[in-house]
């Protein structure tokens, strides 16, 4: 399946993502890891929720990186995540 399908809905979304790293909660943001895997490779993508105002919003994380292993996929999706929250902090929910 494309790698379009997949983001703009035909490859049936994260449910039961084995490769999905555990959450990891930053300055009020939880930053949760789900790359995609892409052949024998795993694209970074994952996303950076919080409660605002008493309502969750979430932002999804999807970049063009591709890694060999899940794990490192992760790890990724971690530094890039803490990344764009401190660059644009609340904004990313815009």
């Amino acid at each position: 399946m494309s790698f379009f399908k997949r983001l703009f809905g035909g490859g049936g979304g994260d449910a039961g993502n084995d490769n999905a790293g555990d959450s990891v909660e930053h300055e009020g943001f939880i930053i949760t890891p789900r790359p995609m895997k892409e052949g024998s490779q795993y694209r970074l993508a994952g996303t950076i929720t919080m409660d605002v105002g008493g309502e969750t919003q979430t932002h999804k994380l999807i970049r063009a990186d591709i890694f060999p292993s899940a794990d490192e996929a992760n790890e990724a999706c971690i530094r890039k995540a803490k990344q764009v929250i401190k660059e644009q902090g609340k904004g990313i929910f815009r």
